[in-house]
């Protein structure tokens, strides 16, 4: 990994930080409701700068989030891990599969389907071992996580094309690979 990836990608992931941290300080109508704010950057990085990025960018505010918010291995960390890993390889298998069918607002619906399914099965097969309980939430859970991958696809796309505006030559090679 050359010295200007490892800088990307810790200034991506100080961004995705912020947002996290940010994004805790907004009042939530359910307690476990979060809005995803931070998988913005994780999906700007992948579509601008590949998986590996996007995928090292996930890991390092997954991990660090916790560490800051004091819920490091605990619950919020396992479903946040699970989440974000399979969010963000969802993502990327979909890119990989065709960028021509899948833009920023339908890679942000896939990651949140696939985001909130994996912690919807973590919840159950670690912690509450109840399916009805399970079952109960899950359309919750899908609607809520649908309005806010819509959302997130959005401000990505907006990101991205003004990051390609600004940078064309440096970025645009990289998106068009």
């Amino acid at each position: 990994m050359q010295l200007q990836d490892k800088r990307r990608i810790a200034i991506l992931s100080a961004y995705a930080l912020a947002l996290h941290g940010f994004e805790a300080l907004l009042p939530s109508p359910i307690p476990w409701l979060r809005l995803g704010l931070a998988n913005i950057i994780t999906l700007t990085a992948l579509i601008l700068f590949g998986f590996r990025t996007a995928f090292t960018i996930t890991l390092i505010r997954v991990v660090l989030g916790s560490l800051f918010a004091g819920t490091f291995l605990g619950p919020s960390f396992v479903l946040s891990l699970g989440g974000g890993i399979c969010g963000t390889c969802a993502m990327g298998a979909m890119l990989g599969i065709s960028r021509k069918f899948f833009g920023p607002v339908g890679l942000s619906l896939i990651g949140a389907l696939f985001h909130n399914g994996a912690q919807l099965f973590l919840a159950y097969w670690i912690f509450i071992q109840r399916i009805e309980a399970v079952i109960f939430i899950t359309p919750v859970i899908m609607l809520l996580g649908t309005l806010t991958g819509f959302i997130n696809g959005i401000v990505s796309d907006i990101l991205i094309k003004n990051l390609l505006k600004k940078e064309p030559d440096s970025l645009h090679n990289v998106a068009q690979a």
